[in-house]
Formats: C-alpha cells, sequence, structure tokens
C-alpha cells in the first residue's frame, strides 16, 4: 500500500454532467493538483498569470486579441471593471474616449475595405485558380488605386490652376481636331503635343505671384507624387516582409485543422461551396507539395547535390548569354528608330514604335524561357517562380534603362525644341503600346488557341499547345514595368496617370477574360506570402529607378524651353524668387534645412531610429520563438498527462 501515497491526486472529468460544473471551481481543483507541478509549462504559465496585471491596465488593447484563455480574460474584464470605479472621471472618459475611437476605426476600416471594386471577382479567381492569380489582381486593383490618387493630386495641383489662368496669357494657341490624323493617337503628336497630356500645355499663365505661381504648384504636385509613392510602396513592401517573416520557412500549418475545421458553416450558396471547396483544396495540394519536394531534398546523395551545382552554374551563364544578346538587341533598336526619311505613315509608325516592338518582344520570350530554366534546377515551386521573376525583372528594368539611358543620350546632342515634350512621347507610346499588347495577347493568342483546343481536342497540334495557364510572374512583371514607365513619364506627361487609370481599368476585365476563358487552373500550387513580399520590392526597384532617371534628366536639360519652367536654367530657380521674399527667421531655416548639417543631424537621427527599430526586432523575434516553445510545451504537456493517467489506472487496476 505504499505505492497508493505517491499516487498525486488527478481529477479528471468523468461525464458530460461535469461540464456544467462552475469553470472557477474546475480551474480551482486543476490547480491543487500534484500533478500540475509536473507540467513542463507550469513555469511558463505562472510567469504569464503575472503578467495579467500589466495587461489589465491597458485599456487599449481589446480582450479578443489577448493571448489568454477565457477565464483570464472575464478576470482581466473584472479587473477593468474595478479600475472604472476607483479612478477619477477624467481618466474613465479618456479610456472609454479611446475605446470609442478604436471601435469607430475598425467600422471605418470595415466599411473602406467594402468599398473596394471586385471583391465577388477576386473571391471567385482564388477559389477556382488558387491565391496566387488572386494575388495579381489584387496587385492590379492597388496600382489602379493608386493612380487614382495621382489623378487627383495632379488635377488638384497642376490641371486646375493651369486651365484656370491660362485663358488670358495663352500664346499657344487654342486646341482643334481639324488636323487631327489616327498617327497623332499612337505618338502623341499633332493636336495631343499641345493639349494638357504634354509638359508645354502648362505656361505660367496670369497666376504670376512670386510664392503661387503655375511653377511652382507644378513642382508641388510632381514632389507629391513621387513622395507619396514613395511612403505607400514602402508601407506595402515592410508590412508583408513583416507577415512572411512571421509565417516563414519554419512555420507550418496542421492538415488536421484544413481537414476539419477549415470549413465555413455559414455558407449557403452552392456556389460559394463550391469555391470554398476548391480553396481548401488547393491549400492541401500546396502543402502536400512542398512536403514531397522536401523528401526529395533529403534522399539526395553528394554525387546528386555536385551534379545539380554544376547544372545550376551553366544554366546561369546561359541566362547571363541571353540577357547580354537582348540588351544588344534593344540598343540596335533604338539606333535604327532614329532614322528619320521619307517613308510611308505606316513605315514611319513602324519605327517609332521598334523600340518598344523589340523590347517587348524580348520581355515576352526570355521570361518564359526562365521559367524553363528553373525547372531544370530543381527547386521548389515558390523559389522557382522568385527566381524567375529576379531573372526577369533585371531584364524588364535593365531594358528599360537602356532604352532611356540612350535615348536620353540622344536628345541631349539633338537640336529640338522642347525636349521634354519628346520625352513625355516615348513614355505615352509605351503605355499605349503596352494596352495594345496585352489586348493582342488575349484575343489573338490566346482566344484561339482555347479554340483551337476545345473544338480540335484531337489533332496533333490541339494536343501539343493545351490551354494555357496563368503565368504570374510575367504578368506581374508587366504591371512592375507600366507603371515604372507612368513614374517616370509623370513629369513630362501629367496625365500619364490618368490614362495608366484607363489602361489598367480595362486591362483588369482583359485579364480576367482570358483567366476565367483561356486558362486552366495550375497543376502545382505555390505559396504567396515571399512571393507578394517580392511584387512590392519590385515595384520599389522600379520606384526608385523612376526617381534616379527623373533627377538625371532634369540636370541635362540645361535650358528649359516650354512648359512651366520656360526660360530657367534649372527647375528649381522657380523657387528661390519666392525664397527671397520671405521673412529672415523663415528663409534662414530653409538654408539651414538645406545645409549639410541638417543632413548630417538627420541621418544621425536615422540610425538611431533604425537602431531602436533594429532592437524592437530582435526582441519581438525572441519573444516569436518562446510562443513558439509554448506551443509545443502544450502539445508535450498534453502527452504528459496522457501518459501519467494511462500511468494511474493501470495502477488502479492492479491496485483492486
Amino acid at each position: 500500500m505504499e505505492k497508493e501515497d505517491v499516487i498525486p491526486n488527478f481529477h479528471r472529468l468523468l461525464s458530460a454532467e461535469s461540464w456544467s460544473s462552475d469553470l472557477s471551481s474546475d480551474s480551482c481543483e486543476y490547480y491543487q493538483t500534484e500533478i500540475f507541478g509536473l507540467l513542463p509549462s507550469s513555469q511558463a504559465h505562472r510567469r504569464q498569470d503575472e503578467s495579467l496585471d500589466k495587461i489589465s491596465s491597458n485599456p487599449n488593447i481589446p480582450l479578443r486579441d489577448l493571448p489568454v484563455c477565457l477565464q483570464d480574460k472575464r478576470d482581466i474584464r473584472d479587473r477593468q471593471h474595478l479600475q472604472r470605479r476607483s479612478i477619477g472621471s477624467w481618466d474613465s472618459w479618456r479610456r472609454s474616449q479611446q475605446i470609442t475611437r478604436r471601435r469607430l476605426k475598425e467600422h471605418l476600416g470595415g466599411a473602406i475595405s467594402g468599398l473596394l471594386p471586385w471583391s465577388h471577382t477576386l473571391h471567385k479567381i482564388e477559389g477556382q485558380f488558387g491565391v496566387g492569380v488572386k494575388a495579381y489582381f489584387v496587385f492590379l486593383r492597388y496600382l489602379l488605386c493608386l493612380n487614382l490618387l495621382y489623378c487627383v493630386i495632379i488635377a488638384g495641383s497642376v490641371l486646375t490652376p493651369t486651365l484656370v489662368f491660362r485663358e488670358s496669357s495663352s500664346t499657344h494657341g487654342s486646341l482643334g481636331f481639324h488636323n487631327y490624323s489616327f498617327k497623332d493617337f499612337f505618338v502623341g503628336s499633332g493636336v495631343l503635343e499641345n493639349s494638357p497630356v504634354f509638359h508645354s500645355f502648362y505656361t505660367r499663365g496670369s497666376l504670376d505671384l512670386d510664392c503661387l505661381n503655375t511653377s511652382i504648384l507644378f513642382l508641388l504636385g510632381m514632389f507629391s507624387v513621387l513622395f507619396l509613392s514613395i511612403i505607400m510602396v514602402v508601407r506595402r513592401t515592410v508590412v508583408g516582409y513583416k507577415h512572411s517573416w512571421l509565417t516563414g520557412n519554419r512555420f507550418s500549418s496542421n492538415l488536421s485543422y484544413k481537414v476539419f475545421c477549415g470549413w465555413d458553416f455559414c455558407i449557403q450558396n452552392p456556389q460559394a461551396a463550391s469555391l470554398k471547396q476548391n480553396f481548401v483544396r488547393n491549400e492541401l495540394k500546396m502543402d502536400l507539395e512542398e512536403q514531397t519536394f522536401q523528401q526529395r531534398v533529403q534522399q539526395r546523395s553528394l554525387k546528386n547535390w555536385v551534379e545539380l551545382i554544376f547544372l545550376r552554374v551553366l544554366l546561369n551563364f546561359v541566362v547571363l548569354v541571353l540577357l547580354g544578346s537582348s540588351f544588344s538587341l534593344i540598343y540596335y533598336a533604338i539606333q535604327w528608330s532614329q532614322y528619320k526619311g521619307e517613308n510611308h505613315w505606316l513605315v514611319g509608325l513602324m519605327l517609332e514604335y521598334l523600340p518598344p516592338i523589340t523590347m517587348t518582344t524580348v520581355n515576352y520570350i526570355l521570361p518564359h524561357v526562365f521559367s524553363k530554366v528553373s525547372e531544370f534546377e530543381d527547386y521548389s515551386l515558390t523559389i522557382q517562380l522568385n527566381l524567375t521573376l529576379v531573372r526577369s525583372v533585371f531584364l524588364k528594368l535593365a531594358s528599360l534603362g537602356i532604352y532611356l539611358f540612350f535615348f536620353i543620350e540622344a536628345q541631349a546632342s539633338s537640336e529640338q525644341k522642347c525636349k521634354e515634350n519628346t520625352f513625355g512621347k516615348e513614355m505615352y507610346k509605351l503605355t499605349i503600346f503596352n494596352l495594345l499588347e496585352c489586348f493582342f495577347n488575349a484575343f489573338c493568342v490566346a482566344y484561339p488557341r482555347m479554340l483551337l483546343v476545345e473544338k480540335f481536342p484531337t489533332s496533333k497540334l490541339a494536343q501539343l499547345l493545351g490551354k494555357k495557364q496563368f503565368e504570374i510572374s510575367l504578368n506581374v512583371l508587366d504591371l512592375v514595368n507600366s507603371q515604372t514607365v507612368t513614374w517616370v513619364g509623370v513629369f513630362y506627361c501629367p496625365l500619364l496617370p490618368a490614362i495608366s487609370t484607363i489602361r489598367l481599368f480595362f486591362l483588369f476585365y482583359i485579364k480576367k477574360f482570358t483567366v476565367m476563358r483561356c486558362c486552366v487552373p495550375a497543376q502545382r500550387m505555390f505559396r504567396i506570402a515571399s512571393s507578394s513580399v517580392l511584387f512590392h520590392f519590385m515595384l520599389l526597384l522600379g520606384l526608385f529607378m523612376a526617381v534616379v532617371t527623373l533627377v538625371v534628366n532634369i540636370n541635362r536639360f540645361v535650358l528649359v524651353d516650354c512648359g512651366p519652367f520656360e526660360g530657367n536654367r534649372a527647375v528649381f530657380n522657380v523657387t528661390s524668387k519666392c525664397i527671397n521674399t520671405l521673412p529672415d527667421p523663415v528663409r534662414n531655416s530653409i538654408s539651414y534645412i538645406s545645409s549639410e548639417a541638417f543632413a548630417f543631424a538627420l541621418i544621425l537621427a536615422e540610425v538611431v531610429i533604425l537602431t531602436s527599430y533594429v532592437s524592437r526586432g530582435r526582441a519581438n523575434r525572441k519573444a516569436i520563438e518562446r510562443l513558439k516553445d509554448m506551443l509545443v510545451m502544450c502539445s508535450s504537456d498534453k502527452r504528459f498527462l496522457v501518459k501519467q493517467h494511462s500511468t494511474i489506472m493501470r495502477r488502479q487496476q492492479r491496485i483492486r
């Protein structure tokens, strides 16, 4: 009977009636058992109890967001009620206002998210083609809203003042469509050259005060567009990176949770139920694909690793050769497009569009080659997509950079009047040609291919081609490339964001038709978390390239001969007259802000802020690791309890 003395007082709920007992009494019985002191997470739980007082003292955190059990949330709520009774009226009013503002913010966020267009369409695409294709359309919608915001800024700060104060002082003549030709729409010449589309339309006019004139408003509007772009793109990239880091490679979801708990029982529509089934199936396919690849990697021998590394080095060399060849082809296309002669208007139009045609052809063929090359490198599907994206974005941004570099060099040596308009025309042509290329690809390539496969499924050509799959990486790169063109050309073609907004609107429906009617779901799925961050990082690279190009191009125009800065030797000279009229303290402050001393202090402050953020990130990383360890301890607690329970039951049976 000595063994009976060491048996712990282990309490267990024996029937369904026990669930109706008071929760606090059950908790007390559980805490009074000796086995609780033997649990691996008991010490961590005690530390958590000590931190409840700190959590309950912060009313800004909603109770549903606290990582504690239901009984602890009830205790915290009771403590907060007691604190409200004991504190003064001012603190009570301040806390109630904080709760009201938080709830108002939540309701406003829900209302704004409900106003976003195409929500039902995106849900349908996600159910049929996976979250990766949906991420492309979400990215497209984000760019459309961004360009629409640019239109509002430009209309308020640039277009409206010019239209209001232009009539009495305009020397460029009135707009008319009697000389309009079909070619003018594609190259931006003729009547469009003197329209609000291009830089030369925005003259100073009658609004010519020292600190309030068309030139300053134009400069303020353009810098507002670029500054807003930097803020929004950087924020989107950082938020996406934080989310992908929290759910990184070490994060693995439970398959049993997706199978048994992933269903939404509020669904009553059969179509919504079918979409939810497809979504769960795609999630399971992604998990199984990743597990299969990890098993295959673990089974590789040393010989297989050596052969694979040698093959990857050889394929990367082939990629570099293809990139160099494509850059040379773009250079020669730019040289041929500069040829001016007596040609037919159609031949002249083809020469005008020769560089965009060459860039589009190269950017269409080589990414497909890169995608096939990545398949032989034996990476996971997500890494294959990211690697193809990196190679393709280098191709597209580098080809656009080469095009801009050689075009700026050609314009610097030419004697053309209003070089700003000429540069704006090139960006206009790239935007129009991008829309034409998407239309041609959808209705002249993808749709006939789908008809061939459906009407003649037994033919060898149909079996060879098959229905196409939606290439996410290539389509995202097209969006990044076109948005980079918009940022580069907005200074010289102020209505380019409006044109891009219209182009993106039509592009959404063109791509929707292509996906829903001409494509089939991919056989292999991938996770979009890291790829979505890469999408926005590529957009950030495009923005950086646009800012550098704009700064270089502005400094190369020594004498501005048209537009709002006409007669100035530099664009920024329009602000000097305004600064001289300001009071001495304001002028001294502006002089200090533009000096090296302020730049040094700003850099030092940025270093301090970045250091604090890095330290906070390390602390959060350690906290996340502790939370993951707590999850592991919870599972070990369950196994420990089951083991102890089985041991006790066996002892009781032997005693009996």
